[in-house]
């Protein structure tokens, strides 16, 4: 039976959402859990190779190239791992988001507001973080602006499993769904402050086999569901074509991903006449790929991009010190660490203050900032766009990843212990998440 609450009582943010979305969270984050203990042991072997004996050889691989010259497509393992492998991960990202706003609970916008609102505060305040420290740098430091600006979902949910936080299913898709907006802004940052020179001819060819691949998901996507494989043969060579001709025109590749991802339906095809469910079931192509494509992105896609990308050579203590000091890492350390959880507290804040809502009884503001400071472990796209601003390999892009790793660490100890000191709270909440009174198979705390 629902409640129905009075007009005059104050709405509340991070209250549960429905029990289908608890259910597809809860697996999500489980694979991104596999994904990001793989992408750790890819950062740790990627740092050991760079700085012992293997270290010419590495470096060897990651410049080896690849590809066919005459499509410009020549490109080294490291390109391909960034501009090829992250594209599946940008996919997944613009996946996410439509079916969020389409057939989950962020289609309402009382929903919505937070992590949306949550997610542009922790790209700007930490960006203005790093242009307060790094100013006097010079305006090639200032390249790095958008580095701090990122979350990385799977090192982050790697962090609660290794800590065994019960973090309240709640807080769980307010983490997800913030990663999957910062992705989507900074992947819009890439597009318009880190592309190349701009070809047009390209850009626009992109959109024919672009629009094709949209029109074919669309109308065919109840075949697709049924038979799944069928999927493959139409729309891949088709999103291969679109991510080719980006790539051609300067814009990095990976936008070609978010736009293919959210070209994808997200619900099925129905009977004429036949009312849409409003169950925030998720039947769509959509589910097909991501079921199919999520693996491959954070079991394959992710640790091979870090393996490339992470490899720094620190140069010992020394390297190292050098590395923490330059003000381009201070910058970077200080916005993850600080600019991040205040961006994202602030605008909570204001959208309670605005909106007039409370936090649900069960939680409090702490919980919102232990999950606000797991946000600041930002790697993946962070790396992404250091090399992007600075050139793989440079002294700045060094610093820079060296700045990720401490600003990421850092973030991932304090939220550790913050939300630790919560978990007695976290595991109550757990076990009440679980009772179902009335056997309907559903528990009774998403019934109301």
């Amino acid at each position: 039976m629902t409640k129905h609450r009075n007009p005059a009582q104050k709405s509340s943010i991070f209250s549960r959402g429905s029990y289908p979305e608890h259910l597809r969270i809860t697996a999500i984050l489980r694979k991104e859990t596999v994904g990001g203990v793989l992408l750790l042991a890819a950062t740790v072997v990627a740092l050991i190779l760079a700085n012992g004996p293997a270290a010419d050889a590495y470096f060897a691989l990651r410049e080896y190239k690849i590809g066919y010259e005459p499509w410009h497509l020549k490109l080294s393992l490291g390109t391909w791992a960034a501009d090829g492998l992250l594209a599946i991960f940008f996919f997944l990202a613009g996946l996410e988001l439509k079916r969020e706003f389409i057939a989950g609970d962020l289609r309402t916008p009382s929903r919505a507001i937070v992590p949306v609102a949550a997610a542009m505060g922790g790209v700007i305040v930490p960006a203005l973080v790093f242009v307060a420290i790094a100013a006097t740098a010079g305006p090639e430091v200032l390249r790095g602006w958008a580095i701090p600006t990122a979350t990385d979902i799977a090192f982050a949910v790697a962090v609660l499993a290794v800590v065994g936080t019960h973090l309240p299913s709640a807080l769980r898709i307010f983490l997800l769904t913030l990663a999957v907006v910062d992705d989507l802004l900074a992947i819009a940052i890439i597009a318009f402050f880190y592309s190349g020179e701009i070809q047009v001819l390209p850009l626009l060819l992109a959109l024919l086999p672009l629009a094709l691949y949209a029109f074919l998901a669309h109308r065919f996507s109840g075949f697709f569901g049924r038979k799944s494989s069928a999927a493959w043969l139409f729309l891949l060579p088709l999103g291969l074509l679109v991510w080719a001709l980006v790539h051609a025109s300067g814009v990095h590749a990976t936008v070609a991903g978010v736009l293919l991802g959210f070209a994808v339906p997200v619900l099925a095809a129905r009977a004429k006449g036949q009312p849409r469910p409003d169950d925030g079931a998720h039947d769509g192509l959509a589910a097909i790929l991501e079921h199919r494509l999520r693996p491959l992105s954070a079991g394959v896609a992710v640790p091979i991009f870090a393996f490339f990308s992470a490899g720094v050579a620190i140069g010992g203590w020394d390297g190292f010190v050098t590395a923490v000091s330059d003000p381009l890492a201070v910058g970077i350390v200080v916005a993850l660490v600080v600019g991040k959880p205040v961006g994202i507290l602030l605008a909570a804040w204001g959208v309670t203050k605005a909106t007039r809502a409370e936090l649900d009884p069960d939680l409090s503001w702490t919980d919102l900032l232990g999950v606000a400071m797991l946000a600041g472990v930002g790697f993946t796209v962070s790396l992404l766009i250091s090399e992007l601003a600075f050139g793989s390999g440079s002294i700045h892009d060094d610093h820079g990843k060296v700045a990720i790793l401490v600003g990421s660490l850092l973030a991932a100890l304090l939220a550790s212990i913050v939300l630790r000191m919560r978990n007695r709270h976290y595991r109550r909440l757990e076990l009440k998440e679980k009772v179902d009174a009335d056997h309907d198979g559903t528990p009774d705390v998403f019934e109301h």
